[in-house]
């Protein structure tokens, strides 16, 4: 731990209402809608949170500060979480707490494989989940002395958020897009729309990841995406 942030946690210690007070959350997560759920999350729980949306974006950021928390997103758009996993736990000294995170809940395994703490499952939304998922890996003396109520707070991330990654994926299928640019988009649209409770559209994304898998032609399917993603930024979706 560095000497700033042991004397921040010594002038501001964690309470049972902020578990995670003093700490310092890295997420590296390419959805803004996700990010910002834990973002909010972070902010209940008493911890600063810091983002990089992709495995360059989290190097620059680890070069330069030391996070106590690191919540890694499993598909990000120039590599893979895992990768990311793996380098942190074999470069000492090793990060406090190093959890992976995705709507895809076969991804846990390759997370844990890959030395994560622990797995958070998109959409995470409830602060309980959040903080326990935390707390039961987090070394005993940086956490809360006293014994707490699990909170029963159900975070709502801004729309807009939602409304950016549309925009995203949006831009990404303007042009010709390739195969594996197909399986980043439908992993990136199944992820918000998860996330966001968009059924239709995670069925779509699903529809054309399986389309993707099996070999079969996906033009159907990437048109059915594009024109659910332009539906919802045309009518601003609501959640």
């Amino acid at each position: 731990m560095s000497d700033d942030l042991e004397q921040f946690m010594l002038g501001h210690p964690p309470t049972s209402d902020r578990p995670l007070q003093g700490l310092t959350v890295l997420v590296v997560e390419d959805s803004r809608f996700a990010s910002e759920a834990i973002r909010l999350l972070s902010l209940r729980s008493g911890a600063r949170i810091r983002r990089a949306d992709s495995l360059r974006a989290a190097h620059r950021h680890l070069r330069v500060y030391r996070p106590s928390i690191v919540i890694v997103d499993m598909g990000l758009p120039d590599g893979c979480g895992a990768d990311l996993i793996a380098q942190l736990v074999s470069h000492p000294p090793r990060v406090p707490v190093l959890l992976g995170m995705s709507g895809d809940e076969t991804t846990r395994e390759q997370a844990i494989k890959a030395g994560a703490d622990g797995f958070l499952a998109k959409p995470v939304e409830s602060l309980a989940v959040f903080q326990q998922t935390i707390l039961n890996v987090l070394p005993p003396a940086e956490g809360p002395i006293a014994p707490r109520a699990l909170p029963q707070d159900v975070i709502a991330p801004d729309e807009l958020a939602f409304q950016d990654d549309l925009c995203h994926a949006a831009t990404l299928m303007r042009d010709s897009v390739d195969g594996p640019m197909q399986d980043y988009i439908a992993q990136f649209l199944g992820g918000i729309a998860r996330s966001a409770h968009d059924n239709s559209l995670e069925a779509a994304a699903v529809g054309l990841a399986q389309a993707r898998a099996a070999g079969r032609g996906t033009v159907a399917d990437l048109a059915r995406v594009q024109s659910l993603v332009q539906d919802r930024l045309a009518h601003r979706h609501v959640l």
